[in-house]
């Protein structure tokens, strides 16, 4: 179910860095609006700034000029400590190359989140999480002995167990063969059906985009609707 109140809105979003040589301006005057429940994914060719608009979003980047609002809160009025408080509370995480603990077991690494910022019962949060994705039987596994498709999985449990208002992905089948990407496409999308989170994810996918209900497609450092002839050429 979609809202009346945006989620996260971006305006006149600027994004440039500077060396001795150049100024490269990266991301150019990016406006938008997400409405709470809603799934966006944004798409563009490697090297298009998807990643980096992605972080200004979560405020994991401060953008060089122009205003992101994250749920009603203005970014840039945040210094990082305040920032991290709105992501720890409300914002889940999906990495292309998983972002694991390599030292930690599956359950340690879902529980890692939950007695950071002290969620209560996190033991059982953790387990039914896990359950949930389908590794009950890998609770006690470190990642190098998963899978790439069960290293998602224990991501995705991760950034679902907090019951994030919104969740943020960056490629996150990028990494995976075809048959374990729709597998884990299908279970990015059951658990955020589930929760109602509000999903934004960037891809070079174009059908892992075409299951939200958005696609704006990044090029030139602006967003714009999803043309077919872009469809055809991120394809």
């Amino acid at each position: 179910m979609i809202h009346d109140v945006p989620v996260l809105s971006l305006n006149n979003v600027h994004y440039r860095i500077a060396s001795d040589e150049e100024t490269l301006s990266i991301i150019k005057g990016c406006d938008l609006t997400v409405q709470s429940g809603e799934t966006l994914a944004i798409v563009g060719r490697s090297g298009s700034g998807k990643s980096t608009l992605l972080s200004l979003m979560a405020g994991l980047e401060r953008p060089t000029s122009g205003d992101i609002q994250l749920l009603g809160q203005s970014l840039k009025s945040l210094n990082e400590d305040a920032r991290a408080q709105i992501r720890a509370k409300a914002v889940g995480f999906v990495f292309q190359n998983f972002q694991l603990m390599p030292s930690m077991t599956a359950m340690e690494n879902v529980l890692m989140p939950l007695e950071l910022f002290q969620f209560p019962n996190a033991l059982e949060a953790a387990t039914e999480a896990l359950h949930k994705v389908g590794l009950s039987h890998r609770l006690n596994h470190c990642p190098a002995e998963l899978s790439g498709g069960e290293q998602q999985r224990v991501a995705l449990a991760r950034a679902f167990v907090t019951e994030p208002k919104i969740l943020f992905a960056d490629e996150p089948t990028g990494n995976l063969d075809e048959t374990t990407a729709q597998q884990v496409q299908e279970l990015l999308f059951e658990l955020n059906e589930a929760t109602q989170t509000t999903l934004i994810l960037v891809t070079h996918d174009s059908q892992l985009a075409q299951q939200c209900d958005r696609t704006l497609t990044l090029q030139h450092g602006r967003l714009d609707a999803l043309d077919m002839a872009t469809e055809h050429r991120l394809s």
